[in-house]
């Protein structure tokens, strides 16, 4: 499985870099050398399958119904990503080896490195386009924990921040034009939809998908108006700046306009769309680049600026003009890569990124500062050196472009002038670093040359620079043709590579660049120098930072004055807008669609069956009533009206449903005994006038709501029920449940082997949330005024539940409640072991499961915590919640996986037959380990929470005590102090 090797190997690494001590950097940069070195050699060695315009597939079924399945794809134009990101990936590694600090916590950051190498390896080989959708959003997160690496500084957080929600907003909307490209092709195959070209330009959702696509790919790519976060990110060490930024993450943008180019392109709004805002970017980029003072700041509105070129190229509607978009993807790659490295050991021998205080270094540093004035040659479009060449195809599309007369003549300004602003800027990054007077005290390090393995990977990135723009044909001709073919839809237009073209309009737009780009930095250097350049001329009221953050500003008041409006603090007025809401939107339904009842006959009335519902009735209405008085009735009562609905499961031969119901009720009684102290304490206060005169006002309101609702629910059961099913699926389960599940409860069959796939999403929502609640309680302190009043006190409030309020006396309080000695509790604790691990077994042919079993085995140890404390138990059975979590999920998703392992689709089950000497035959459904899962992460979440309140009142008991202490040490010293001045006055 080669390529899915490519994607998961990478983060199989990340797993294990972040399990390596702190002190083992070379261990770490080592792993993950040899990963991205090893990844990129298998990928090279793909290329003569692809040379001649062949695809290598691979497909891993994952779910087949849905049709969504693991699809791996490689053509050259992937190929050539992969190399980009894999090769100077690994030359990064050895960069970052000998950049980053022993003080920084290394294992991270290479964990972080290799994940998002994975996650960009997913993005370009995936033949799937929801596949490509869910890496992509990867890349964003993974890239967010990068730039915020040193998160201990502020701006690293801001941009980190500005990153995530900018790319991320542009997936959730990329997600939704793939949505629609799929609806209009039929498929989300990447081949199916390559072919579909002509189909998805001639429908009407065309333009829609489009604009979503677009949004995207130009907030990945940091285009006009999205380009504002890309100079943010700078605050990221230099490595992942330089990997960022070259070849990875801010290229995706452009990887996915090159890659739907066949389907998208070729109509009036891509052309305005793309070849707009590239042109913008272009010049924006490249005119703000000029007046940086930041090294880092320079190259990144640079890299916009090189976005801007490359996407207007993709914009041009030509094939020659994406042809020259690939190339100047290779070069740009190759320079920017090396410019960062250079900028980062300018940084890292010197203390110090900012042009106003460096100078003179080519005498201290001359080999990197040869390295330096190359790679940035390159970026200016110098001859004999890469980026020349793409700079020339560039020039050449723009002069014999054939559109509007207009848009003839102001491109090749446009790219004239750009190019103008490259020279600039990069005359700039040479001329005011490496040459000039020495630098002076301000420079924190005395300059010299790095360690020479720090410098190598400059020094191969520039040597491909000269190569390639002296012998382009050569060098790079056979790899350019290989990853442009895909892109041009498989037939390449006539195009040349070699240095010389003779004298024409595209080598004179060069000249002109040149020329006018040494003026131009003359004259903005005399400028600086008499102090008249500030900050960025006529564009410096346009910050997209200071943009950005006022609009999200702005929708963060939006959210308070609609949380104000709309919200409030008491839970019950939440509960009854959410009951009003879902009434009022059923009852709009009804009246727009109105249903009647069906012609189904009714069984036959039950009065044993009406007189159970009416105790259950009876028991909702005084819990209810009970609540005002006596909050430990209420909790009984509501019980009542559980059980009263685990014996309907059973009148309806639903055993599972009301075993599960049982044993969830038993949970969430004593969890909310556990919660019950945390509720305001009941004082005894008059009534007000309002309440005296109304006093069914809120209750009155509350009974007619819930009346209405579940008068709404009864008819609703009701008219489904009373409807004949024709096409029921319960024949199919009843069916295939024993054969195809290999178990006859068909309930058990159906949660863990046909509908495992949305019991395991469940599973790990579960444990996310009881890990929500676990942090939350953690940092969740008691108001001291509830918990420090006296018990006599509370007893004279008038509440009879007040020792509930009282975490001195929960553990008492519950064990005087429960009326069970703590000796019978403990030895009932391997009888419920027995039972739950009885319910386990026979879950797959009777009523039970791993979801009983495990809360079973969570009433156990509750149980245990009640009349033993937390302590006893937390000494005597050693239980690590968050452990079992964890298991539970790993020992899941291995099984599914597993079935992927073995040629079938994720979670397939299947059944084995084992001859044991003295238990027979038995047949083991490896459904069973996936049960298992549920009953390992049922189990951890219940326990989770249920500790995580115990040992909150373990907290505040000893608040309590600390606090009646000093009240009683003050008590006494006033004693003290008025018993000597009563000895005194009798003195």
């Amino acid at each position: 499985m080669p390529l899915v090797f490519l994607v998961a190997l990478p983060f199989a690494a990340s797993v294990l870099a972040a399990l390596l001590p702190s002190n083992a950097r070379n261990r770490e940069s080592t792993l993950a050398g040899v990963v991205a070195l090893g990844c990129a050699i298998q990928a090279a060695w793909f290329f003569p399958s692809l040379a001649d315009g062949n695809v290598i597939r691979q497909q891993v079924e994952w779910l087949p119904a849905l049709g969504l399945d693991l699809s791996f794809r490689m053509d050259g134009f992937a190929w050539l990503f992969c190399m980009l990101v894999l090769g100077i990936g690994t030359l990064v590694v050895l960069y970052a080896r000998y950049y980053m600090s022993a003080s920084d916590p290394v294992p991270r950051f290479f964990s972080f490195f290799l994940a998002f190498m994975g996650a960009m390896m997913g993005v370009v080989l995936s033949g799937n386009l929801i596949q490509m959708v869910m890496f992509w959003e990867l890349t964003s997160l993974f890239s967010f924990l990068l730039i915020g690496y040193w998160h201990h500084r502020r701006d690293a957080r801001r941009g980190a921040s500005m990153a995530l929600t900018v790319t991320a907003a542009g997936g959730l909307c990329l997600l939704a034009g793939v949505l629609l490209l799929g609806r209009i092709v039929g498929s989300y195959d990447l081949d199916v939809v390559l072919a579909s070209g002509d189909e998805i330009r001639a429908h009407a959702l065309y333009p829609v998908a489009l604009v979503l696509v677009l949004l995207g790919a130009f907030t990945k790519s940091a285009q006009f108006p999205f380009h504002f976060w890309l100079p943010r990110a700078m605050a990221a060490p230099t490595p992942v700046s330089a990997y960022l930024h070259s070849a990875t993450m801010v290229k995706l943008g452009v990887f996915l306009m090159a890659r739907l180019w066949p389907v998208l392109s070729g109509t009036e709004a891509w052309f305005w769309l793309v070849g707009g805002a590239g042109a913008i970017t272009l010049l924006l980029g490249g005119y703000i680049a000029m007046f940086q003072r930041d090294l880092k700041a320079l190259l990144a509105y640079s890299t916009i600026s090189h976005l801007g070129l490359t996407t207007l190229l993709l914009g041009l509607n030509s094939p020659l003009a994406a042809v020259a978009a690939v190339f100047h993807i290779m070069n740009h790659a190759t320079f920017k890569a090396s410019l960062f490295m250079a900028a980062g050991i300018i940084d890292h021998e010197t203390g110090t990124r900012d042009i106003s205080k460096l100078s003179g270094l080519y005498r201290l540093m001359p080999i990197t500062g040869t390295l330096a004035i190359i790679a940035s040659a390159s970026m200016a479009g110098v001859p004999l050196l890469n980026g020349f060449l793409s700079k020339e195809m560039f020039f050449a599309e723009t002069v014999f472009i054939q559109s509007k007369p207009w848009v003839d003549f102001s491109l090749p300004i446009i790219a004239t002038l750009a190019g103008i602003f490259s020279v600039a800027y990069s005359a700039r990054f040479v001329f005011d670093v490496f040459f000039g007077p020495p630098c002076g005290p301000d420079v924190p390090k005395t300059p010299h040359e790095p360690p020479h393995w720090m410098r190598v990977p400059v020094e191969l990135l520039v040597l491909i620079c000269l190569v390639v723009g002296i012998a382009p044909a050569w060098s790079v001709g056979a790899f350019l043709a290989t990853a442009a073919t895909p892109v041009v839809g498989g037939e390449l237009p006539e195009y040349s590579l070699a240095v010389w073209h003779g004298f024409n309009l595209p080598l004179l737009m060069s000249f002109i660049a040149l020329a006018g780009g040494a003026v131009l930095y003359l004259l903005e250097r005399a400028a600086r120098r008499r102090g008249a350049l500030q900050r960025t001329p006529i564009l410096h009221n346009l910050d997209g930072q200071r943009i950005f953050e006022n609009f999200m500003a702005r929708l963060s008041e939006i959210g308070r004055r609609s949380r104000r409006l709309l919200g409030t603090r008491r839970l019950q007025m939440q509960l009854l807008l959410l009951v009003l809401v879902a009434v009022a939107g059923a009852a709009a339904s009804l009246w727009f669609t109105p249903s009647q009842r069906g012609t189904r006959e009714l069984l036959p009335f039950s009065p044993m069956f009406a007189m159970t519902w009416l105790i259950g009735t009876t028991c909702a209405v005084c819990a209810a009533w009970q609540a005002k008085f006596h909050r430990l009735a209420s909790l009984m009562l509501a019980s009542g009206a559980g059980l009263v609905c685990c014996i309907t499961y059973i009148w309806f031969s639903a055993p599972d449903l009301a075993l599960t119901q049982l044993v969830v009720e038993a949970v969430t009684t004593v969890l909310i005994l556990l919660g019950l102290r945390w509720l305001p304490m009941r004082t005894a206060k008059p009534e007000p006038i309002r309440a005296r005169l109304l006093p069914w006002g809120r209750r009155g309101r509350d009974l007619i709501v819930a009346i209405a609702t579940g008068a709404g629910m009864a008819a609703l059961a009701w008219t489904v029920m009373t409807r004949p099913f024709p096409q029921s699926i319960s024949p199919f389960f009843l069916e295939h449940a024993l054969p195809e599940g290999g178990g006859t409860n068909v309930v058990n069959v159906m949660l863990v082997d046909f509908r495992a796939f949305d019991t395991f999403g469940e599973i790990t929502v579960l444990g996310v949330v009881a890990l929500t609640v676990y942090a939350l309680l953690r940092r969740f302190r008691p108001a001291p005024e509830s918990m420090a009043l006296p018990i006599q006190q509370q007893l004279q409030s008038g509440d009879e539940s007040s020792d509930l309020l009282n975490p001195r006396r929960a553990k008492d309080t519950a064990v005087g409640y429960l009326m069970v000695p703590a000796v019978l509790v403990r030895l009932l604790l391997p009888l419920s072991v027995l039972v739950s691990v009885y319910f386990f077994m026979r879950g797959h042919n009777q009523p039970g499961g791993g979801f009983v079993a495990g809360l079973v085995m969570s009433v156990a140890l509750v149980l245990q915590f009640l009349v033993s404390g937390t302590e006893w138990v937390e000494e005597h059975l050693r239980i690590y919640p968050r452990r079992w979590i964890a298991a539970g999920l790993l020992l899941a998703l291995a099984t599914g996986a597993g079935s992927i392992g073995v040629g079938y689709p994720f979670m397939t089950t299947h059944t084995a037959h084992l001859h044991l000497p003295i238990l027979g035959e038995l047949h083991v459904p490896s459904a069973l380990f996936f049960d298992m899962g549920v009953f390992a992460m049922v189990l951890g979440a219940t326990m989770l929470i249920l500790t995580a309140l115990a040992h909150q009142s373990i907290r505040s008991h000893r608040w309590v005590e600390e606090q009646e202490e000093k009240e009683a040490a003050r008590l006494a010293a006033e004693a003290e102090a008025g018993t000597a001045s009563t000895a005194g006055g009798a003195a």
